[in-house]
């Protein structure tokens, strides 16, 4: 079964990468994606100076082995043990 992880990188600069610079970071990742099973990228948010990357995973070990084959740090590991949003509230009303 695969969990969610949020991933922290530190990639000081990365905010200020172009379209193409982006691109090409993400055929590293896919790349690397594509030699491990049991690990799947969502999707990622771009700050100044890191990412965070929400990945569905097996296990941490999947993470850091993509981390190692892509050469992108994974800082932090954080797995997600549930969601809220807006309609939490509403959803909960006794």
């Amino acid at each position: 079964m695969l969990k969610r992880y949020v991933i922290e990188r530190d990639l000081p600069g990365v905010g200020s990468m172009s379209a193409p610079e982006l691109g090409g970071a993400t055929k590293v990742s896919n790349d690397a994606l594509a030699e491990i099973p049991g690990i799947q990228w969502e999707h990622s948010y771009v700050t100044a100076d890191k990412t965070f990357c929400i990945y569905l995973a097996e296990s941490e070990d999947k993470i850091r082995k993509h981390a190692e084959k892509s050469g992108f740090p994974a800082n932090k590991i954080t797995e997600v043990v549930g969601m809220i949003d807006p309609t939490t509230e509403r959803n909960c009303m006794v």
